[in-house]
């Protein structure tokens, strides 16, 4: 099959996969606790520290980045497909009334956080756009390899609440989609032996470990990285249903690091842990099967 015919066998693919996930999009999620009404799209489970009193409230489970709009706010693209290799990337968010919003609360040091993950789950990318106050418009540059693509903002606009939105992005281009692959409990990025352990039952709370090595000695020299001494970005295979999750404040600077989080249901994710060391920022990547909750003991 030629180039050409696969992209379009491609798109179209990728059509009645995003048609689908938005489908269970509206059953999954997002997910509040009990007794209390669902923050729409909110994406963040976290606990105590500064991070708890940022999202003080947040379910563990609310998961985002399931829509393009929500909360009367809209993510849009400047260009929803690109050419492949490193390319600018250009949003606006609005509201209501279709205007740019322009003023943003900052969450972790930043007014707005960026996750570009190709669909497939490869190629993610966590980036801060810079913000013209004046368009509203944000920009940023990214490296794109040929498939489609989730783009996921995560924002504050001033005065309301954290917010997760999504759209998709194609890349032309020939390409393989990669399969998720078995479970992957353990990496090694750029030196580092990360390992990772918790209970993996959809549905209840669980504290997800990172123990950071190094030459087989344990790293107790991390940084922080936005505010924090990790952050971990859980995307749900098929529909990427997105949960950003940061440490307990319990969790010093390594080998440690501790995770307060629920998985919103059962299925396979990918998990991404961003870590700072000596100035550097790493990315270790994890593949877990997440069991239904139903019949488990509690």
């Amino acid at each position: 099959m030629n180039p050409s015919v696969r992209l379009l066998t491609f798109a179209a693919g990728c059509a009645a996969v995003f048609a689908a996930a938005l489908g269970v999009g509206h059953v999954v999620g997002p997910v509040g606790p009990v007794g209390s009404e669902p923050a729409e799209a909110a994406g963040h489970g976290m606990n105590g520290g500064e991070a708890g009193d940022e999202m003080a409230g947040m379910s563990h489970v609310d998961v985002g980045g399931l829509e393009a709009s929500g909360n009367g706010y809209t993510l849009g693209l400047a260009q929803d497909r690109l050419d492949a290799g490193a390319q600018p990337l250009v949003f606006t968010i609005s509201d209501a009334e279709g205007q740019p919003v322009t003023s943003y609360d900052e969450q972790h040091e930043r007014d707005l956080h960026l996750i570009v993950v190709r669909r497939d789950l490869t190629g993610f990318q966590h980036v801060h756009p810079a913000l013209d106050r004046d368009s509203g418009e944000w920009r940023t540059s990214v490296d794109l390899t040929p498939g489609a693509w989730r783009v996921l903002a995560d924002f504050r606009p001033s005065g309301a609440e954290p917010l997760v939105l999504g759209t998709d992005l194609l890349v032309g281009g020939a390409f393989a989609p990669e399969p998720l692959g078995p479970d992957q409990l353990e990496a090694h990025v750029d030196g580092f032996d990360v390992g990772l352990g918790g209970s993996l039952v959809a549905g209840e709370e669980t504290v997800l470990t990172a123990t950071v090595l190094r030459d087989g000695r344990p790293v107790v020299d991390l940084e922080p990285y936005l505010g924090a001494y990790g952050h971990l970005v859980s995307l749900r295979d098929g529909d990427l249903a997105y949960v950003h999750v940061h440490p307990d404040e319990g969790s010093g600077p390594g080998p440690e690091i501790a995770f307060h989080t629920e998985f919103p249901g059962p299925g396979r994710y990918r998990l991404f842990l961003n870590f700072q060391h000596d100035g550097a920022v790493h990315t270790a990547v994890f593949t877990v099967t997440v069991a239904d909750g139903d019949g488990h003991d509690h």
